[in-house]
């Protein structure tokens, strides 16, 4: 067993990290099952409260009302049919995968078994429903599923045949027989429906709808699939004078129909009790690596001095549990891609479920970061997330700005000025950020360029990023006035009290959180040494050049080193050229004695942290933000970090 996990969690994390690719991971549908499973059940109800409407409840008049539906209201009531039928399909699907997941990462132990069990009682519930709605239309096929079915339950001590006998003649099937069938398939997905609430009821957050766009997907998918394959009736009428001698089975709902043409009926009784056996004792299989016993405690420290403590069951999760007491930690996919529930590890040890390495790499694994999603505790814990606040999941502040200015500073460089309602102001420290909440609930992460104290407008730096979806909609579709939903303020990026010399390293928009550090430095009056170095790939991306030069004309402890990588030989480019923290590392051979600020992407991080610790300088010394397209902040760090995200 441990074998066939191994190779299913092998090929899970490769196609997810396919999907990844190519949905992203906040919208790969395969972190998505459970809420996907919700909304397909919406689907079938709905779609079939229109159809019932229609349908007559009697033998004599189901085949002609739903031929009515499907021929004569084609163009709705026709691809309500089609839909009914794919989304039922899909619900299947999307039940077993989640079913297959959870088993291939060994989720089922523990605290979990009540959700398996649960989840093994609501995949039959659907089965018997998707059948007993195959034996509605009575066409050809209803008759087949609906005798079939009355076999293989007669064979069962308890009827001994007293079914069978409602089938001998033709017109042995009465209304009252027809409504019994109706009422069940009204029935059987109202207790579907009340197990699904029982289901989730241990999962702390459950969602139970999907992303919108993932919605969509689906709804445009279950269209297409209606319009260019449209469901029929089979056969013609059900006519019990005759045998059904051929019909198309439905192989996710009907799958099991062959072996009950093929085997003796027992031996399907025995199959089917012996796979559901199986399944609900499998929580009772003994774990390859037994969970720490007892109930641990783990305490999470955020932003200042701000702390809080919680339990955590055998063998559950930093971010499970921490949801599961009211803490508004951050996470999104939950499944150890999206990188956002990044947390440092203070004091004890976890151990680390299946992860994407985009998500949190080799390095930041042995610096002691971990994913709260996929880090079960060894023992008590303490750990350090940013932009913790010890707010409750319930208390996240939202506010509405409106768009006031905007303003290009390069060809790709876009700086927003925002207003929030009555002229009010928002605190913030230097170096923070705020998350911007789009239409569908997603969030991209955006870092403050001005300083605390002239907060009557909040300034961003937009840089344009092919494909973007949120980037590519403020330089081609926002406009003054326009109102933004956001969140924050957030992130620790921000300047530490001390008296050494400040150097600070900014990769392209990067330079944003640090013009907020330096202005708020010159505003109380701070005369350490600072030095900024900038990099980009060509001249023309130092769209503030004119102002650090400025700064360092005004202000005697500051200084401005612009580095390019990229010139071109029409650029007249005469300054210092290569990477920017090599340009660094060249001018101080000995970083000891300094403190270090750097902001940019997640390889620039993560190859220049190292190279200043080699050259001298202190790991309590070292602070940085590191940011990736598509709101997947990576807090890439030496001892502390800010989560800031300028992103797609």
């Amino acid at each position: 067993m441990k074998a066939i996990q191994s190779a299913l969690q092998w090929l899970f994390m490769r196609v997810e990290d396919l999907f990844n690719r190519a949905f992203g991971d906040r919208i790969n549908p395969l972190y998505h099952l459970g809420s996907i499973t919700f909304f397909l059940f919406w689907i079938v109800s709905g779609s079939g409260l229109y159809l019932y409407a229609f349908f007559e409840t009697g033998v004599t008049g189901a085949y002609d009302s739903v031929q009515s539906l499907t021929h004569g209201q084609w163009w709705f009531g026709g691809i309500l049919r089609s839909v009914h039928r794919y989304a039922s399909d899909a619900m299947v699907l999307t039940m077993m995968l989640h079913m297959l997941r959870y088993f291939a990462f060994n989720l089922f132990h523990g605290f979990r078994w009540f959700s398996w069990v649960t989840g093994v009682a609501l995949i039959w519930l659907v089965y018997a429903s998707g059948v007993n709605g195959y034996m509605l239309p009575w066409d050809a096929l209803a008759q087949y599923v609906t005798v079939t079915s009355f076999e293989w339950l007669d064979w069962l001590p308890p009827f001994s045949g007293t079914l069978m006998r409602n089938f001998v003649y033709a017109d042995s099937v009465s209304d009252r027989f027809f409504s019994l069938l109706s009422f069940l398939h009204i029935g059987l997905p109202l207790v579907v429906l009340l197990l699904m609430w029982i289901h989730v009821q241990r999962v702390p957050k459950a969602r139970t709808t999907p992303p919108r766009p993932v919605v969509i997907g689906l709804v445009s998918t279950l269209l297409v699939m209606s319009l260019a394959a449209p469901v029929l009736s089979q056969g013609g009428a059900a006519n019990l004078a005759k045998a059904v001698m051929s019909v198309q089975l439905d192989w996710f709902l009907l799958a099991l129909y062959p072996l009950l043409s093929q085997w003796p009926l027992g031996q399907v009784w025995a199959l089917v009790s012996g796979i559901t056996l199986v399944l609900l004792l499998l929580p009772l299989w003994p774990q390859g690596r037994r969970a720490a016993q007892g109930t641990l405690h783990a305490t999470v420290r955020g932003e200042g001095a701000t702390a809080a403590e919680f339990t955590l069951r055998p063998g559950e999760t930093l971010l499970d549990a921490g949801l599961r007491a009211g803490l508004a930690l951050p996470y999104e996919c939950r499944n150890g891609a999206c990188g956002l529930c990044l947390c440092s590890m203070e004091q004890g040890t976890v151990e680390q479920r299946p992860y994407q390495k985009s998500a949190l790499s080799d390095a930041q694994l042995a610096r002691g970061l971990a994913l709260m999603c996929c880090a079960v505790p060894n023992g008590d814990v303490v750990i350090a997330v940013d932009g913790f606040t010890g707010a409750s999941a319930t208390e996240v502040p939202q506010y509405q700005a409106r768009v006031v200015n905007m303003e290009h500073l390069a060809d790709d460089v876009m700086r927003l000025r925002l207003e929030l309602p009555g002229a009010s102001r928002l605190d913030f420290e230097a170096g923070q950020y705020i998350d911007i909440v789009l239409e569908d609930g997603e969030r991209r992460a955006f870092s403050f360029a001005n300083s605390p104290q002239d907060n009557a407008l909040i300034e961003l730096h937009v840089r344009l990023v092919p494909g973007g979806r949120f980037t590519t909609h403020v330089f081609e579709g926002m406009q003054v006035g326009d109102t933004i939903t956001f969140e924050g303020p957030r992130g620790q990026f921000t300047l530490r009290d001390g008296t050494q010399p400040i150097l600070f390293i900014a990769g392209a928009t990067g330079f944003a959180p640090i013009k907020s550090i330096v202005l708020d430095a010159f505003a109380r009056g701070l005369t350490r040494p600072m030095r900024l170095y900038w990099g980009v790939r060509h001249p023309k991306d130092l769209y503030m050049l004119a102002l650090c030069e400025e700064w360092q004309r005004q202000y005697p402890n500051f200084s401005v080193v612009p580095v390019v990588s990229e010139p071109e030989s029409g650029d007249g480019w005469e300054g210092r050229i290569g990477l920017v923290h090599d340009a660094m590392l060249a001018d101080f051979p000995d970083l000891s004695g300094h403190e270090v600020y750097l902001c940019g992407s997640v390889r620039m991080v993560e190859t220049a942290i190292p190279a200043f610790l080699a050259q001298g300088l202190a790991e309590g010394a070292c602070f940085s933000d590191a940011f990736v397209p598509a709101a997947r902040p990576i807090a890439a760090e030496a001892t502390e970090s800010g989560v800031q995200s300028p992103s797609v």
